[in-house]
């Protein structure tokens, strides 16, 4: 795939804009994790965000394309990477243990909580009933990362996850979205461990 990556980008990019290639294959070949540490984490995972930023910058990505780039391409992508996970036991990157949201990502709980904001039924609560999960866990973000976590963490949920078990008690989604972001920015986009391998270019600039 990193060998390729570049004719990948090439192939899609209209003649005008390949001079982005050398900036966006950086991005792209950095969201599938690291290959010499076989580890994977939020930083790899802003990665893909940063690529599809840019070809939202580069008008590739408009705006009426902006809820199918989350609920097609990066679930298709955060498919992809449970797959990874769980096939090569990929260690999670620098993980906050059972402190963090979840050992490798962050982001789908951030679209996933903004997914569920004004729902008549669903509330945070609703991640404790299995029935709920069960049925709708194909339809929401936020219960499929909440789904996938009980399916690979045995135990108590509050015990392993004590921080989604916490947030379950926040009383509604736009409050839950909005800590979310905060965190993301204060956990992720602030962080020196995760952004130090961050690439800057003239779509992203320092």
């Amino acid at each position: 795939m990193t060998e390729n990556a570049e004719s990948f980008m090439i192939a899609f990019l209209p003649e005008d804009l390949q001079s982005a290639t050398v900036e966006i294959v950086s991005y792209f070949t950095d969201s599938f994790g690291n290959s010499s540490r076989i580890d994977y984490g939020t930083g790899h995972e802003t990665n893909f965000a940063a690529w599809l930023y840019c070809l939202a910058l580069l008008g590739l990505i408009k705006e009426e394309d902006y809820q199918a780039a989350v609920a097609r391409v990066f679930v298709k992508y955060l498919e992809l990477m449970r797959k990874l996970q769980l096939v090569y036991c990929l260690e999670p990157a620098g993980s906050h243990g059972v402190w963090g949201l979840d050992d490798y990502h962050f982001l789908p709980f951030i679209f996933g909580s903004a997914q569920l904001i004004d729902h008549k039924y669903m509330k945070p609560k609703s991640i404790h009933n299995d029935d709920i999960l069960e049925n709708f866990s194909t339809e929401y973000l936020y219960l499929s990362c909440i789904a996938f976590v009980k399916k690979v963490k045995k135990g108590v949920f509050a015990e392993h996850s004590p921080m989604l078990d916490d947030i379950s008690g926040v009383p509604n989604w736009n409050k839950v979205n909005s800590g979310m972001l905060k965190m993301y920015k204060a956990e992720v986009l602030d962080k020196v461990p995760i952004m130090q391998h961050f690439l800057f270019g003239w779509l992203i600039k320092w």
